[in-house]
Order: C-alpha cells, then sequence, then structure tokens
C-alpha cells in the first residue's frame, strides 16, 4: 500500500515538468485537431414496445445478468392490494412502493445448467434460477419460442442441511407462453415420480393454472412501470400419500425486465386477490 501511495504522489509530482517541458523548445509545433466525434451508441439488447403484449424477444433467458430484489422476511407476511384501483380511465393501478426497513436485498441471477451436480438429469440447454431467497432450491428450466418450460426442481447442493431434493416432470410444465397478454389463460400439468424432496421419496401430480388477466401501472419503491401485466398462477400439488397443498401467485411481468414483482399466498388460500402474502419480492435497484 505504501509503495502504491508512493508512486501515485511522485507521478503528480513530475506531471508539471512533463507538460512544462513538452510545451516548450525551438523547434515545437502544435499539432491541429478534428472536433470531437461521437461514436454510435451501442444497441439496447431489447426495448420495450409498450403494445400491450410480452414476446419471446421481450423476455429472454438473462444468463449471468445480476437482478436485486427486495424480499419480504423469511416467515412475515405482508398486506398487499392485488386487485388495484382504476383511475379515471379504467386503467389499474398497482402501488408496491412503500419501501419497508425490514426489507431484504437478495441479489441472483440465471445461470447455465453446466457443472451443477443435477446437470446429467437434464438437457444441456437448460438454465437454472433461485427458487426461493436463500438459493436453496433452484428451478431447471428450457427457454424457446414458444414460452418458458419448467422442468424440475433440485437443491443448489447436491447434499444439504435439510436434505437433497431432485424433482423431475415426466413433461415439461408451461410456466409462461408466448405471446403473454391480458385474456390468456391455460393449465399445465406435471407429472413427478421416483423424486426426492428434501431427503424424502416423494411422487406426486402439480397441477398450474395461468391467467393473465390485467394490464396497468405498478410502481415500485425505485421504478415505476406503465404497463405491467398481471399473471396469476395457482398451484396443486398432490402426493401420492397425503393431501393436496393449494398456493396461489401473483406475478407482474413487464417487457424486456422480466417478473418485476411476485406476491405468494399462504397455503390453500381461496381467493385471487389475497391480501395476506407469506412472501413479497420486487425488483430493486444494486446497492
Amino acid at each position: 500500500m505504501k509503495a502504491l501511495a508512493l508512486a501515485g504522489i511522485v507521478s503528480l509530482l513530475s506531471l508539471p515538468s512533463l507538460l512544462f517541458f513538452s510545451g516548450c523548445g525551438d523547434n515545437a509545433t502544435n499539432p491541429e485537431h478534428a472536433d470531437y466525434e461521437a461514436g454510435a451508441p451501442a444497441p439496447l439488447a431489447c426495448t420495450p414496445n409498450l403494445d400491450g403484449k410480452i414476446e419471446a424477444k421481450e423476455l429472454q433467458a438473462a444468463v449471468g445478468i445480476p437482478l436485486s430484489y427486495l424480499f419480504s422476511p423469511s416467515g412475515k407476511t405482508r398486506m398487499v392490494d392485488l386487485a388495484g384501483k382504476p383511475d379515471a380511465d379504467g386503467h389499474l393501478n398497482w402501488d408496491f412502493a412503500v419501501d419497508y426497513a425490514d426489507d431484504q436485498i437478495v441479489h441472483t441471477q440465471a445461470a447455465a445448467i453446466k457443472g451443477k451436480w443435477y446437470a446429467s438429469s437434464f438437457p444441456d440447454s437448460a438454465i437454472v434460477v433461485p427458487s426461493d431467497g436463500a438459493g436453496r432450491v433452484e428451478g431447471v428450466y428450457v427457454y424457446d419460442a414458444s414460452g418458458y418450460h419448467l422442468l424440475g426442481l433440485a437443491s443448489f447442493i447436491e447434499m444439504p442441511p435439510e436434505g437433497k431434493t431432485l424433482y423431475i416432470y415426466d413433461a415439461p410444465v408451461d410456466i409462461f407462453r408466448f405471446p403473454i397478454a391480458p385474456g390468456q389463460t391455460y393449465t399445465s400439468t406435471g407429472n413427478v415420480k421416483n423424486a426426492t424432496l428434501r431427503g424424502l421419496p416423494y411422487a406426486g401430480i402439480d397441477t398450474y393454472v395461468i391467467n393473465v388477466d390485467g394490464a396497468g401501472t405498478l410502481t415500485l419503491p425505485s421504478i415505476t412501470f406503465s404497463q405491467a401485466l398481471r399473471v396469476r398462477t395457482t398451484l396443486t400439488a398432490t402426493p401420492t400419500a397425503g393431501m393436496a397443498l393449494t398456493t396461489r401467485q401473483t406475478s407482474f411481468l413487464f417487457e424486456c425486465f422480466g417478473e418485476v414483482a411476485r406476491a405468494t399466498s399462504q397455503q390453500n388460500e381461496t381467493n385471487d386477490n389475497f391480501t395476506t402474502a407469506s412472501e413479497v419480492r420486487r425488483l430493486g435497484l444494486l446497492p
């Protein structure tokens, strides 16, 4: 550190002398310089066109691009307004702008599956996205021109303290179908056999009901999205042994940004516009 500091000081002290000598001398000439010309700005990878729908090119897999989300604390519920409030023109507005002091920052990014302990169980083209704030479990997806398809789940490390998870659907589950637009609704079912869930054997059927039923302005603590789409996903997990559990999730998507907010219900919630969320995550700025 001292050597670097000394080198910096020496450079600064030498600078005036160098400038002095460079401008003097009997044969010195002053070159003529052209006016500065700015190069063309680099094109953005994706530019929202605000046409009310999200196409495949506007929701590409952002592998290796870091994102920052604000998460509500684990085990703490949040009050939410998912119905939204219409303005004078009937345009919906969702206010998620409260900056809670106890929210926690999660840094995350999608990754290629190569090198994962479970990579041999899925296609080489699969991408991996953390499913929970702690990153203990990862969702494995395939992205193509038709949508995002969930292939299964796996624990981040093979033998975590809570037990290994390796959960593979017999066929891909459609999570998003392009183009994503209001009025879109569909059901996608995934069967899983001989799975391991937190160290225990598991088999069952997961039924996803997806409904894109609204568009409007979404306000977050650090950014506002003028044409966000509300996507409701109802997941019913029916194990071969035990009772079925239903979870509702409302996501807000925006062109080129993907999912910018999400509220997850408590188990067996019956109301689409639930007001008590077990978890809320919102896109935040990197600190």
